[in-house]
């Protein structure tokens, strides 16, 4: 079982990651979705992640894994009608998803 400070480090590096997937959006869509659909979204990417199997593949000779973003955006899409969170159009929810992996890069370059 995690402790408090394992939580807590969680809900900061959501909130790190909302306010990064914020800043990279268009202002239109800073408005149209706010933080708790942003955080919605993110627990979904990181279910599909988690059930997907797509961590299960062997890196190539770079270290990279091949990630189909068509098949996460379709997952957002379905995930959010299916919880009744709003329908999202594909061409912005691949903004949100290429904003998340830009942030997660942008921390490996700091390791």
């Amino acid at each position: 079982m995690a402790g408090n400070d394992e939580f807590m480090e969680e809900d900061l590096d959501d909130s790190k990651t909302v306010a990064y997937i914020r800043n990279s959006l268009p202002q239109e869509l800073k408005e149209k979705y706010p933080d708790d659909i942003l955080y919605y979204i993110l627990d979904v990417i990181n279910d599909w992640f988690a059930t997907s199997g797509v961590l299960d593949q062997e890196p190539d000779k770079d270290g990279f894994i091949d990630i189909d973003n068509d098949a996460l955006v379709e997952y957002i899409i379905r995930e959010a009608r299916h919880d009744k969170m709003g329908s999202f159009p594909a061409d912005e929810i691949i903004l949100i998803v290429e904003a998340e992996a830009e942030y997660v890069d942008s921390l490996d370059d700091k390791e």
